[in-house]
């Protein structure tokens, strides 16, 4: 059976400990040579890159995100053994674990680490299809003959660039099509290499949970739970034609899944449609205060990811769901287009007042679209805010001394409530 090395990349025949270098860090499997698809996921990148920059966090329970009133945005493995996820609450966070450094995100940061993720990623192959700032599919069809060596070597030889040049980790996940890559990619993590070959997907799949789908979240896990539908053996029980009647274009999909098949391509010149940011609480609020902060620092970052994109939108959303999982969402068009942090929380805030007093909500989001170069955004004087331009300036300001100092050097009041 072909096996790979993942200290040392070399290839050889099944065996527990690597003939050249003896390390047991050793990949096997039938097909590890015969496929080409992959999804990168780094390790817990936020929390990874603070340990990597600060090194007395490097046995230290680190969770990054807002004040006691905010929630987590990523926690280190540390904090994971104590119980700490991403989108809990800081107070309940801290219950579990009261010795965790908390920090707040460095936006700007993470986005320059994520480029050069990036660049390691494009010398594999041009066909990169970035998810988030830590995430990426990556079709290594063809590549062999480029490289000489297959898409796996390649592959272990990223995330060994990624510690040794960058100080970072990731897993990778190998199969025949993006759903099972992804999937793959989140069962050894941190550090992980796992493949899902073409002739074991529909064993892998049989009784594996439904909530394993990508963008199958708690609302339509509850409403396939209604529907007798809790694992993938419960969907192949279905008709292709009921489940699209029941769940509309999700249903088809669901179809296809519950087979193994995916044949979305990945995909480098899809354009970029939107930049969303959102968050989910464990407890259902209405409180104005809570919801406020979580507003500022949901544009704060989808504010970050279109400076680092050097992109910007017209078009300002907010999404919510209520607490029987209902979605509302509001959108309005501004007469230029806009990065700015300001700017897209101002209208989110009015957007979300129109809509306040339907909570307690558990879901909340921000988002901009009908996206554009950053070059003329944020040009147009507002009659009605003559402190609009002023406030521009600030912020600015703000973002030259987060780039020279770090995200921490510099924070507004609302966004640590």
């Amino acid at each position: 059976m072909p096996a790979l090395c993942k200290d040392c990349l070399t290839t050889f025949e099944t065996g527990r400990r690597c003939p050249a270098c003896r390390s047991p860090r050793v990949l096997s499997h039938p097909e590890l040579f015969d496929l080409s698809i992959a999804h990168m996921d780094c390790d817990a990148f936020y929390a990874s890159v603070e340990k990597r920059d600060n090194p007395d966090l490097a046995d230290k329970p680190v969770i990054i995100g807002g004040g006691k009133r905010g929630v987590v945005s990523t926690a280190c493995y540390v904090a994971r053994i104590r119980g700490v996820k991403s989108a809990m609450p800081m107070f309940q966070a801290l219950k579990l674990c009261p010795e965790a450094v908390v920090i707040k995100p460095r936006g700007s940061h993470y986005a320059a680490v994520s480029k050069q993720i990036r660049a390691l990623m494009d010398e594999l192959s041009p066909a990169i299809e970035p998810l988030s700032l830590d995430e990426a599919f990556i079709d290594m069809t063809g590549t062999e003959k480029l490289h000489g060596q297959p898409p796996a070597v390649m592959l272990a030889g990223l995330v060994k660039r990624m510690d040794e040049e960058l100080g970072l980790t990731g897993s990778i996940g190998l199969s025949h099509n993006k759903f099972l890559a992804k999937v793959a990619s989140d069962l050894d993590k941190p550090r992980g290499f796992s493949v899902i070959g073409k002739a074991e997907t529909a064993d892998f799949l049989r009784d594996k949970p439904v909530r394993m789908i990508w963008g199958v979240g708690p609302a339509m896990q509850a409403s396939l739970e209604k529907a007798g539908i809790r694992t993938f053996t419960d969907l192949l029980r279905w008709d292709r034609q009921d489940l699209h009647a029941r769940f509309g274009g999700m249903g088809d999909r669901l179809w296809h899944l519950a087979r193994g098949q995916d044949r979305r391509r990945v995909s480098s010149h899809e354009p970029m449609k939107s930049i969303s940011n959102e968050t989910t609480f464990f407890e259902d609020t209405a409180d104005p205060d809570i919801l406020d902060g979580h507003l500022w620092r949901l544009s704060e970052k989808v504010s970050d990811r279109a400076k680092a994109k050097d992109m910007a939108g017209r078009v300002v959303t907010v999404k919510l769901k209520r607490a029987n999982h209902s979605a509302l969402s509001r959108r309005v068009s501004l007469p230029d287009t806009t990065q700015s942090a300001d700017r897209i929380y101002r209208t989110a805030r009015d957007l979300f007042d129109l809509v306040a007093r339907e909570g307690p909500f558990r879901l909340i989001g921000v988002g901009i679209s009908d996206l554009g170069p950053a070059t003329g955004s944020d040009l147009s004087g507002d009659l009605l805010d003559p402190g609009a331009a002023q406030r521009r300036r600030a912020e600015q300001a703000t973002d030259a001394i987060r780039a020279r100092y770090g995200d921490g050097a510099i924070l507004k009041g609302r966004s640590i409530r």
